[in-house]
């Protein structure tokens, strides 16, 4: 897939606000600072789509990217802020947690997991609500550039097994970097393979 065109459209915290759910979805979400925005950015080729923060946990609203005015890349907030108060913390994860469950467009959740950490608690749990909500994800292995290939392979046969735990099989995953773009054509192409498929879900417009 050649990516033509990627524009900003809106961001929210409402559900009822999101634009009409008549194209495909994929969400990227992943712990904070696991280099989400840098990805994203690397993806469509546009340096300052998704703003990138040094203050973890700074994305806060559903951010809603479209992209060759075909589908749609949805910038959720980071789960474990490290900053976050616990009221904040349960709101945003209601407001994921209903996005995620609720949204007829979504087509794949794009799980990101840094390439150089163990496997770590919070991401596994993340992957078990969507195994329990049926929700169809794939991991995301970021960071790739930062280490040497045999770690990371380590890393991700770890988090495979962890996986595995809860798991029949493993979700697909891919390996990227959004320094030297590895996974790129990769992923644009898992999705232009789904967006082939994309019927308009049936829906309940709102007021």
């Amino acid at each position: 897939m050649i990516v033509k065109s990627a524009e900003f459209i809106c961001s929210n915290t409402q559900i009822s606000k999101l634009p009409p759910p008549v194209k495909p979805e994929y969400a990227f979400i992943g712990r904070s600072n696991v280099g989400k925005s840098s990805l994203i950015n690397m993806l469509v080729a546009k340096k300052g789509l998704a703003k990138t923060s040094q203050t973890p946990g700074k994305t806060q609203l559903i951010n809603h990217f479209y992209i060759n005015e075909n589908w749609y890349i949805v910038d959720l907030p980071g789960y474990g802020y490290a900053r976050a108060s616990k009221t904040e913390k349960a709101k945003w994860d209601k407001f994921i947690h209903t996005y995620l469950d609720k949204r007829e467009s979504l087509q794949c959740v794009m799980v990101l997991i840094d390439s150089r950490l163990e496997p770590q608690k919070i991401d596994l749990e993340f992957c078990n609500w969507l195994g329990e909500k049926g929700l169809s994800f794939v991991l995301v292995f970021t960071k790739a550039d930062k280490q040497s290939s045999i770690k990371t392979d380590q890393n991700i046969a770890k988090f495979k097994k962890a996986v595995l735990a809860t798991f029949e099989e493993a979700p697909r995953y891919f390996v990227t970097s959004s320094e030297t773009q590895l996974g790129r054509d990769e992923i644009l192409a898992f999705i232009d393979n789904i967006n082939k498929d994309f019927v308009i879900p049936h829906f309940e417009p709102r007021d």
